[in-house]
């Protein structure tokens, strides 16, 4: 039961090692700019190895559990789905649902824990196996694997590096399940943080916050939605950026080759992306277009 590209390497190892009767994912909905209709990244995967494949819009009704539970499967394992699952279809296999989770729990339980654990400057993150119940992320966990996070993280990298994390957690740890070799355990009631999804809002580069935490709020969107300014009343993202010395008014051009003032600090851009155009490094872009010292970016 999955949805999004970070579910297909769990997909991929469960069809090398268990028997797969049925993938459960989100309903193809319209993307990109023609707003044509797309099955998700798991559909895709699954119809191309041709499991059968179910796209419910939701389980709270009767006649969806009813098909669910006649699957008669041991287990369900569940990545980023993207529905909330009743207490019926919980425990509905004989050894129930477990989730693989993008954060090293009690820590950034909810939806967006891979961009929270950036932003909040966390220096390590990871993945974990855990037994699913009926709260948000509140299950006992059988396994977790960390993995460092750095100011060259960005949440595409760290995404990709947990995703296979999952896939590993799940052919380690599935067998041991199924044998009763593991227990999970209860997660703890310290450190405790929800990871709340993102708002749109947040993107807006805050020029005025310390270059480290401006440098976190672009990695945390790169390369979506993307962390983004206005240069000259166009919208620009901005993907890659480190910490640089330098002094100005925030937001405020300090050199011709991309470095910009923040509140205390500065940045150097690396990567960035006008609306509708490709991403280009710095280099390339400069070679297009003059931003001169002085240029205030909003």
């Amino acid at each position: 039961m999955g949805t999004p590209d970070f579910a297909v390497p769990v997909l991929r190892t469960l069809l090398a090692d268990h028997q797969v009767v049925c993938v459960y994912t989100q309903p193809p909905r319209p993307a990109g700019r023609g707003h044509r209709i797309q099955v998700s990244p798991v559909q895709g995967f699954a119809e191309l190895h041709g499991i059968d494949v179910r796209t419910p819009r939701s389980l709270k009704a009767a006649t969806q559990q009813e098909l669910f539970a006649a699957l008669a499967v041991d287990i369900a394992v569940v990545a980023a789905y993207g529905l909330i699952l009743p207490k019926t279809i919980l425990e509905a296999p004989k050894l129930g649902c477990v989730n693989v989770h993008a954060s090293l729990l009690p820590r950034w339980r909810g939806a967006a824990p891979i961009q929270r654990a950036i932003l909040a400057g966390d220096t390590q993150t990871g993945a974990c196996l855990m037994k699913m119940d009926e709260g948000l992320d509140t299950g006992a966990v059988y396994a977790c694997h960390a993995t460092p996070i750095d100011d060259r993280t960005t949440a595409a990298s760290l995404h990709d590096r947990l995703a296979e994390i999952g896939s590993d957690l799940v052919r380690e740890y599935l067998p041991k399940i199924a044998s009763g070799a593991i227990v999970p355990e209860a997660q703890p009631d310290e450190g405790i943080t929800y990871a709340a999804k993102i708002d749109r809002k947040e993107t807006r580069i805050v020029w005025e916050n310390l270059a480290e935490l401006v440098v976190r709020q672009i990695n945390a969107f790169s390369p979506n939605p993307g962390a983004w300014s206005n240069l000259a009343g166009e919208r620009l993202k901005i993907l890659t950026a480190v910490v640089v010395p330098g002094a100005g008014l925030p937001g405020q051009s300090l050199s011709d080759d991309l470095v910009v003032a923040c509140g205390a600090g500065a940045i150097r851009v690396e990567k960035l992306q006008l609306a509708g155009r490709q991403i280009l490094g710095a280099a390339d872009f400069l070679s297009g277009r003059s931003v001169p010292v002085g240029t205030v970016f909003t």
